[in-house]
């Protein structure tokens, strides 16, 4: 259809609160429909992925006047509307509401998509996201990823409560300075509704976190770090330093559960998180420490892993069934762990924050 019949079309549609919009990016995502089009309006709702080749979508908002805003600005200007640097082609829709089971952008729900404003990707890390949100309630999953519109992250809390009372105490306002690398002066947070209800989390990562289950498998890249050897005085391979190690157990005869292995390594200092991962049929575990820490890694290696073990482990003539450990220092630090002693679902402590402005 030429240009101008194109425009002229979009003029003698009957105006609609719905926008069909048509030549969309493959499997695109409604936070990045939302984000196309909340400039001009209040979405209450969307359909994505329509169509043979899943390139359409529908988007109503609360108003005729902002849907009709919309196609009068992208009919009259010179830069087309686009999602992923793809022309999107906009009119009217013959429906007049949306009628499906999901949520949409800012209708009220228990996800919420964060932009981060001013950053990086790597200037913010899932802990201080987690620390941020975690101060209005139980954060289950967090997802973060990078879009046009910048540095992103889903939250997902128990339910819609809670991150309503989040979304309100923090949209438009900063990340305390402290929680921030030096050369960032603010970070400042622009929160809607996400239609998501649940987050499928298929792994812990620095980029994804599930709360819920530390069980989950962790992301390989996080736990094998490429590094170069270094030699030492005798000419030998040294293995670096690291307040992480990454211990294997094998032939377990009992349950060997995060607050055993707490009470085990506690015995050499304050162990700050453990997470637990099958890898290759086998169980192992990274113990975090608060620096760089090597009697651990010496006294246990290939040694019994005795689950009633006092301060003194390891003691000498250990039951022979008790499974044995060995260590290697790693050099990721185990982000998504959970502190010992907490049940899987269980709420973490924090303290107030104070959100700038």
């Amino acid at each position: 259809m030429p240009s101008g019949s194109a425009t002229q079309f979009r003029y003698t549609q009957t105006p609609s609160k719905v926008l069909h919009l048509r030549n969309m990016p493959w499997e695109c995502t409604e936070e990045e429909l939302v984000e196309l089009c909340k400039p001009f309006g209040r979405v209450v709702n969307t359909m994505c992925n329509v169509g043979a080749n899943r390139n359409q979508a529908f988007v109503e908002f609360a108003d005729q006047n902002q849907a009709i805003s919309m196609v009068s600005y992208y009919a009259s200007s010179s830069e087309p509307a686009q999602v992923r640097g793809k022309t999107v082609y906009i009119q009217y829709s013959n429906r007049q509401e949306i009628t499906n089971n999901k949520g949409t952008g800012d209708s009220s729900g228990n996800v919420l998509l964060v932009t981060f404003e001013g950053v990086q990707p790597n200037d913010i890390t899932i802990e201080v996201i987690h620390l941020v949100f975690s101060a209005f309630g139980f954060v289950h999953k967090i997802a973060t990823f990078e879009k046009a519109a910048g540095f992103q992250a889903l939250i997902q809390y128990t339910d819609a409560p809670t991150a309503l009372e989040a979304k309100n105490s923090l949209d438009g306002r900063s990340i305390p300075k402290y929680l921030l690398p030096e050369h960032i002066e603010a970070c400042h947070m622009r929160i809607t509704f996400s239609a998501h209800k649940d987050l499928n989390i298929k792994f812990q990562s620095h980029r994804s976190r599930d709360y819920t289950n530390p069980y989950l498998p962790v992301n390989q890249t996080a736990i094998e770090g490429i590094v170069q050897p270094t030699l030492g005085p005798d000419g030998k391979i040294k293995e670096p330093e690291s307040n992480v190690l990454l211990a294997s157990i094998e032939n377990m005869q009992y349950a060997v559960t995060v607050d055993v292995l707490h009470t085990v390594f506690s015995a050499f200092g304050s162990v700050q998180k453990i997470a637990m991962f099958e890898k290759n049929g086998g169980m192992q575990a990274l113990i975090q420490y608060p620096g760089a820490f090597a009697p651990a890694s010496t006294a246990y290696t290939s040694q019994p892993l005795m689950a009633n073990s006092m301060p003194h482990y390891p003691a000498i003539g250990s039951s022979s069934g008790a499974p044995p450990v060995s260590f290697q220092v790693s050099q990721q630090m185990p982000q998504y762990g959970i502190p010992p002693g907490a049940p899987p679902h269980a709420p973490p402590a924090g303290q107030p924050m104070y959100f700038p402005k």
